[in-house]
C-alpha cells in the first residue's frame, strides 16, 4: 500500500517578497509613530539612538508636531501591515503612494541638510532614508507584475 499525500500548494516567492517588505515597512512604521505619540520628547531627544540625535539638530522641539506625525506613521504602519496580510492590490498602491509621497522629499530635505552631522550620522541618514525609498518603490514593482 503506498502512501498518497495531497500535494503541497507551490509557495508564491512573489508573494512571500512582499510580504517580507510590506512587513518590514510596516514595522518601522509602526516603531517610530508610537514612539513619536508616547514619548515625543524623546523622540526629538534621541531619535535614532541616544548619542545620535538626528531630530533635535533641526528646528525647535514642538510636541504637538510630534505627536501629530506619530500618528500618522502608526497610520501608515496600520495600512501596511493590512497590505502584507491580505496583498490586496489596491491597498498596497494607496499605502506605497502615500509612503512615496511623504519619504521622497523627506530624503531630499534631509540629504540638504547635513552639514551639522558626524559623518557616521550622515552615512545613517543617507542610507536609512534612501531604503525608504527603495523599499517602497520596488514593492511597487512587484505589485504591478502580480
Amino acid at each position: 500500500m503506498t502512501n498518497v499525500s495531497a500535494p503541497r500548494p507551490a509557495v508564491d516567492g512573489r508573494a512571500v517578497w512582499l510580504r517580507v517588505g510590506f512587513a518590514y515597512l510596516a514595522f518601522t512604521e509602526l516603531v517610530i509613530g508610537l514612539w513619536q505619540m508616547s514619548a515625543p520628547r524623546s523622540f526629538y531627544d534621541d531619535f535614532p539612538l541616544p548619542g545620535h540625535p538626528w531630530v533635535s539638530m533641526l528646528p525647535a522641539y514642538n510636541e504637538h508636531l510630534m505627536r501629530d506625525l506619530g500618528g500618522l506613521n502608526t497610520g501608515m504602519g496600520v495600512m501596511l501591515v493590512i497590505t502584507a496580510i491580505t496583498l490586496n492590490r489596491m491597498v498596497g498602491w494607496v499605502a506605497l503612494l502615500g509612503y512615496l509621497i511623504y519619504s521622497v522629499p523627506h530624503l531630499l530635505f534631509h540629504v540638504g541638510h547635513l552639514a551639522h552631522y558626524t559623518p557616521v550620522d550622515v552615512a545613517g541618514q543617507v542610507i536609512t532614508l534612501g531604503i525608504s525609498v527603495i523599499v517602497p518603490a520596488l514593492l511597487l514593482y512587484g505589485l504591478l507584475r502580480r
